[in-house]
């Protein structure tokens, strides 16, 4: 029996559901548990609080995509704003509006986690299954090094010259335009994103999708969740309507994301060892832009294509980092700049022959980093602290350093970087001006595309909240199963191990019903 969509505006009545699974969240843990579930026979709904969209609501304006697809409408940010925090709330989650780079996990972080957390049964082995069957649906596969776009190439011949590691990237797409405006959504569903792919996939099996309805508590009695209640919010507004939605269901999935699944706990007080929040990671980005002769219209072509992981492990106790680059278009551009007046309208003057790169750095490895905690605040909104530490202050200068070393290597005639008061680089003699510049929150533009942990997956349930088999420690028909179970960031974009993560998580789950 086919599925259906339900979306907020259909909602005139309170509804009640029960079913097998409720999967709470669409993007890719939820997408791909639900898929999977559903091909097992399972009875499944799903709840997103987000809107259902399709390939005729993006029309490539920053101005419609930001309100219609991110959180908090593009502005999510830690609570001192010093991180500007992207990611997705529509159906689909993040991978509707990601850039589309897809990495296996790395070994070494596998073995980091056995090593350091106890976790057991997540090796490239297991996991490699996984991984092929996820590829073969989204069609994951290295874009060719000669359709890289002049923004990406700026990386990969900077690199090159430099003598530095710097390789073509895997992508989920399928039929794509090479338009450059992934993160508005993609008009000719070349993206594999959830939204076009398994969620489709578990409706045509019979599962039920509700959008526009924010899961706002679990019922519980401190073993066992009984039911899931959520409100219909008014789309476009984010006001709660005068509708419910309530799901009785044997197990319970919690898909929401790094941030709103520990906020959906915390709010229904299952927080019983204190770690739900902590253990919260952002790959922590800062960027530079280099100014060429040439055109580079950083706006169009994929927007990742080419990536280095030269800097990945620096070490004992340093941080490491990798480089990509990034996707400039006018009003991302101005709001990361911080510029007005002259110098917004210097900026985007040279725009069409500017290159955006970035430096994402790998927190949550070395002893002692607990990276940020989200809490609840009284309103229910988030509250994201994210202290910016000394070790990732060297690691930040560091890599700024390096990324406008690569800008200067591949022809640039000046780097400018995201300082509250710019520094322009024009050749290697300028780079002093880097290692005295100040480095931290507030200090220059920080920004996350990457959420990761809240929900740790661990061996130790006082320092964990879900074990290896993502299962919570005490409420034995709830799992988590998306990036916030992550017990550290990666080192790569973190979509690909997601999928796998919930593919194997699928068996689990299935047999708890």
């Amino acid at each position: 029996m086919k599925g259906r969509v339900t979306q907020g505006t259909d909602v005139t009545a309170d509804v009640i559901e029960t079913c097998d699974v409720c999967v709470i969240g669409s993007g890719a843990g939820g997408g791909t548990l639900a898929a999977e579930l559903v091909a097992r026979g399972l009875d499944v709904v799903m709840l997103e609080a987000g809107g259902y969209h399709t390939r005729r609501d993006f029309d490539l304006h920053e101005e419609t995509a930001f309100p219609m697809l991110y959180q908090g409408r593009g502005t999510r940010a830690t609570s001192d704003l010093a991180i500007s925090i992207l990611q997705g709330r529509s159906v689909g989650g993040s991978t509707t509006i990601n850039w589309t780079t897809c990495f296996r996990t790395p070994e070494r972080i596998l073995k980091h986690w056995e090593t350091h957390h106890g976790i057991e049964g997540l090796d490239s082995q297991t996991l490699t299954p996984h991984w092929e069957a996820v590829e073969a649906r989204l069609n994951i596969h290295q874009w060719p090094r000669e359709m890289a776009n002049a923004n990406n190439r700026k990386l990969l011949e900077g690199c090159e010259a430099l003598g530095w590691e710097a390789a073509p990237l895997r992508r989920n797409v399928k039929g794509c335009a090479n338009s450059g405006f992934c993160g508005m959504g993609c008009p000719v569903d070349g993206k594999q994103g959830q939204h076009v792919t398994t969620i489709p996939d578990a409706i045509d099996g019979g599962m039920r999708l509700y959008s526009d309805v924010e899961v706002r508590r679990l019922i519980h009695d401190g073993r066992r969740i009984s039911e899931v209640r959520g409100v219909v919010m008014e789309r476009g507004r984010d006001r709660d309507t005068a509708h419910s939605v309530v799901v009785r269901s044997k197990v319970v999935a919690l898909c929401g994301g790094a941030i709103n699944n520990p906020l959906l706990l915390l709010r229904s007080e299952l927080n019983p060892n204190g770690r739900v929040g902590k253990r919260t990671f952002l790959h922590p980005v800062i960027a530079a832009s280099g100014v060429y002769e040439e055109t580079i219209s950083p706006y169009f072509g994929a927007p990742q294509s080419i990536g280095s992981h030269q800097f990945i492990d620096r070490g004992p106790g340093k941080v490491g980092y990798f480089f990509e680059a990034a996707p400039m278009h006018p009003m991302l551009t101005a709001s990361a700049a911080g510029v007005v007046g002259a110098q917004l309208d210097e900026l985007m003057r040279s725009l069409p022959h500017i290159s955006g790169l970035i430096a994402l750095h790998v927190d949550g490895l070395l002893p002692g980093d607990e990276g940020g905690t989200v809490s609840l605040r009284s309103d229910g909104r988030p509250d994201i602290a994210y202290p910016v530490r000394p070790l990732l202050v060297e690691a930040m200068r560091e890599s700024h350093l390096n990324l406008t070393r690569v800008h200067l290597a591949a022809g640039a005639r000046e780097v400018g970087t995201l300082h509250t008061k710019p520094l322009r680089i024009r050749s290697e003699t300028d780079l002093h001006l880097l290692e005295t510049a100040e480095y931290g929150a507030m200090k220059h533009a920080i920004f996350t595309a990457h959420q990761m942990g809240g929900c740790a997956m661990g061996s130790d349930s006082t320092t964990s909240v879900v074990d290896a088999n993502h299962r919570h420690h005490t409420v034995h028909n709830l799992y988590v199963v998306d990036g916030s179970v992550l017990p550290t960031a990666l080192g790569v974009n973190p979509s690909h191990t997601i999928y796998g993560l919930a593919r194997r998580a699928s068996d689990i789950v299935a047999q708890a019903v």
